[in-house]
């Protein structure tokens, strides 16, 4: 067993006792996250220093102009043209951080938190950490009396979480623990059986946890497996029911669409955030309870090794992320996360350059 503590993120500062984390309010200063709004309604998000600027071809922004504002002030470039400046909201941040895996959205992170009735000192499990937008969510849920035990079996995953948390959070808080492993082999020795509240899966094979999940969780304990396809999406409902320990499975996805309202121009976006993610959610049983039979349609409930490889990420066209590219990103979440709690301990920033949507396998939400 392994926490992630290594470099790069092993000098994060931490919070004291899981301190929670309280946004900044009244005006920006130094080290403060700005996220500007041009005149397209572009947003760019970066962190304020003494002196700095941030340069477009609309000209130049100086931060100087920014510290000292209000929240939902408009600055002036060189130029003229007018930016909105606002403090990111949580779902801001997320959708700009440093990412080496794919991000669990807010719409799903929302759900996930609702479905699997995350409360104020809740104890839960997250297998399959990625970036650290659902670790975000959850710690933000649980509050600083709950407890938060992630699993990654990537080193490079769990830096680049531990980064983007203490970015935002301005330290990483010490309700939150990051182990590097696998959850059937490393859940047993980290917890008490049924002792945990809430257990979240979001990785490819999540049907391989759930009898380590169901010995973890207290009777009237929820699992929630976040999916991305409809072969894994069966094949998880099918395993949940077979261990006999769980309510039977209930599955959803969210679409999230917005809607353009100007006066009597009222109608929906051409854009919307379609289909991400299936969400499997089941409670635990008590020991030795058998659940009733429910009548259904007979179904195909077997699946094969080529089941599940027709949709693994690499057969439907999505690209890996090399080492390499991982230990970039993850040097760049934890020197943003070092910067902002320097800033937060002196009132000065170094240079942090301008976040974007940047994907370790290249890929970046641009529409934002």
């Amino acid at each position: 067993m392994t926490d992630a503590l290594s470099d790069p993120t092993d000098a994060l500062p931490h919070t004291v006792g899981g301190a929670p984390h309280t946004p900044p309010r009244g005006p920006f200063r130094a080290g403060d996250r700005v996220q500007l709004t041009g005149p397209k309604g572009k947003l760019t998000t970066l962190s304020l220093e003494v002196s700095g600027e941030y340069h477009t071809h609309r000209g130049v922004l100086r931060h100087d102009d920014v510290i000292g504002q209000p929240d939902g002030s408009v600055i002036r470039a060189s130029t003229g043209d007018e930016y909105l400046a606002l403090r990111p909201l949580l779902n801001d941040y997320v959708m700009s951080m440093p990412r080496g895996a794919a991000i669990v959205y807010p719409k799903d992170a929302a759900q996930i938190v609702a479905f699997a009735d995350v409360f104020p000192g809740a104890r839960v499990v997250e297998a399959g950490v990625g970036s650290g937008a659902l670790s975000l969510f959850l710690l933000r849920a649980i509050g600083p009396t709950g407890r938060l035990q992630s699993f990654e079996r990537r080193e490079e995953f769990a830096a680049i979480a531990r980064g983007n948390v203490g970015t935002f959070l301005g330290a990483v808080p010490d309700n939150w623990s990051v182990t590097v492993g696998d959850l059937v082999e490393e859940l047993p020795d980290a917890t008490k059986p049924q002792s945990v509240d809430r257990v979240v899966l979001d990785m490819l094979a999540p049907w391989e946890c759930v009898d380590a999940a169901a010995d973890a969780l207290v009777p009237g304990g929820l699992i929630v497996c976040y999916v991305a396809t409809v072969t894994q999406l069966s094949r998880t409902a099918e395993a949940l029911r077979d261990t006999g320990r769980f309510t039977d499975p209930h599955s959803s996805e969210t679409l999230v669409r917005t809607w353009h309202v100007e006066g009597l121009a009222v109608r929906p976006d051409h854009r919307m955030v379609g289909h991400t993610g299936f969400l499997v959610t089941a409670r635990r049983l008590a020991d030795g309870v058998v659940l009733p039979n429910l009548k259904r349609r007979a179904g195909k409930a077997e699946f094969s090794d080529e089941d599940v490889e027709a949709w693994t990420p690499g057969a439907v066209g999505e690209r890996s992320a090399s080492d390499k590219k991982l230990r970039k990103v993850a040097r760049q979440a934890a020197a943003q996360a070092r910067k902002v709690a320097a800033a937060e301990a002196s009132g000065t920033d170094a240079a942090v350059e301008p976040d974007g949507p940047v994907a370790a396998d290249g890929t970046a939400d641009r529409d934002r």
